[in-house]
């Protein structure tokens, strides 16, 4: 199969599935990815992979907690003033009675207190009864009335919220609801990500040879994504033909037959007749809502919409561009899936004159030097090396800025604090 000519974006108002608008703003884009997608629905998870998830419902016990008194300690329970007369584990107590107990045992009706081990001792009495009676060194007025006893509905009473909705879930909160009598939480969706890298000339080991270039993606797309509030799904190699990027896109089904919410790829965004992204898209009867970005790297970025609701984000083929464009589209859009805010931007001091460029955003990686923000070496398209030392990116306008100007700038996902370093650290 051939590739069908690729064909420029036509008037505004024209519905033939692409982008009316053309080429966005990075402003504007950002927000459009954001705009497009509402929040996943909720979803039920077995409590041990619900750790970092955001509860949607309230965890409400469902009965009291402890729902039976319990011995605190390995030891006796005890009716009366002591010494006690031994009786069968378990068996309702009368004045002058003990029985044995280990710690989290049911307390029997009648049962005062619990003596614990290191203060009773075994004997017998005149009629041969085995009888239980303090040893020397317990504590004065032990067993005292109630001691040692673990009361039924101490720590909750039936139907009380344990853990409200909105909570984003620790180890602590999953001991809680297991206690409870949980085997699954209601949490809120999360979007799950299929990953395609494209490339006939990408080599995922060793050196590459001439003519070849090392996948940069395959070894952290998936980290990234889900830093960036993704779960990360299968990640798929392919070469650069139309009929590889249509079989990919049209059979994005993940393990155990769940669908992803957004498919997203690498390469194939540019505008010659071997990059298919765009025409793969509209083959499969979807629409492209973002044609392009007016930024520097990053500007082939697209992302269309197939026809079952999945969002495909397409990423030009050069690390650097990529993941600014994936930290321009694909942040929003999965934090609207996944019921977060868009990501953040904050003004930063830059430390350096910045020449005017066209009419295009650049996103800038910068260090903090001094309080300031200057930016890194080494920051082509396909480089990565300026980025591995960043602290964030600014995004500085075509017009360009003036040292000590407030730019507006972003956190990488590794690096969530937007800030300088104190001194010393």
């Amino acid at each position: 199969m051939v590739a069908p000519a690729l064909q420029t974006v036509d008037r505004p108002g024209k519905d033939n599935g692409r982008a009316a608008h053309g080429e966005l703003t990075w402003d504007d884009a950002r927000r459009l990815a954001f705009d497009c997608a509402g929040p996943l629905g909720p979803e039920s998870m077995p409590l041990g992979e619900a750790t970092g998830r955001t509860l949607a419902a309230d965890v409400v016990a469902l009965q009291e907690m402890p729902h039976y008194a319990s011995s605190a300690m390995d030891g006796w329970t005890v009716s009366g003033d002591g010494p006690w007369v031994l009786t069968e584990a378990g068996q309702p107590l009368h004045s002058g009675e003990a029985s044995p107990v280990v710690t989290g045992g049911v307390i029997p009706p009648g049962a005062q207190a619990v003596l614990r081990v290191e203060s009773g001792r075994l004997g017998t009495n005149a009629a041969g009864q085995v009888m239980l009676m303090l040893r020397e060194g317990a504590s004065p007025g032990e067993p005292r009335p109630g001691q040692h006893i673990r009361k039924s509905g101490e720590e909750s009473a039936a139907g009380e919220v344990l853990i409200p909705a909105g909570t984003t879930l620790n180890p602590a909160h999953i001991a809680l609801a297991a206690v409870a009598g949980f085997d699954q939480l209601t949490v809120r969706g999360k979007p799950l990500v299929k990953m395609l890298v494209t490339g006939s000339e990408v080599v995922a080991a060793r050196l590459p040879a001439p003519g070849q270039v090392r996948d940069a993606f395959g070894p952290q797309l998936s980290t990234v994504i889900q830093m960036l509030g993704g779960t990360p799904g299968p990640l798929v190699r392919i070469g650069d033909s139309y009929e590889e990027w249509l079989t990919a896109l049209g059979a994005s089904e993940a393990p155990m037959g769940q669908w992803p919410d957004v498919v997203v790829t690498t390469g194939g965004t540019g505008r010659s007749g071997a990059d298919h992204f765009r025409n793969a898209v509209l083959a499969l009867g979807g629409r492209l809502l973002i044609d392009g970005i007016a930024m520097r790297p990053g500007h082939p970025a697209a992302m269309g919409k197939l026809p079952n609701g999945r969002f495909v984000v397409g990423l030009p083929g050069n690390p650097l561009a990529a993941l600014m464009a994936l930290f321009t589209v694909g942040g929003p859009l999965l934090a609207a899936l996944g019921h977060q805010p868009i990501p953040g931007i904050s003004p930063v001091p830059c430390g350096t004159i910045i020449d005017a460029h066209r009419a295009s955003t650049r996103l800038m990686p910068f260090r903090w030097i001094q309080d300031l923000a200057a930016p890194v070496d080494y920051t082509g398209p396909g480089m990565m090396r300026g980025l591995a030392t960043a602290d964030g990116v600014m995004v500085v306008p075509s017009r360009g800025v003036q040292p000590g100007e407030p730019v507006p700038a972003f956190a990488l996902p590794w690096r969530p604090e937007l800030r300088p370093p104190l001194a010393g650290s």
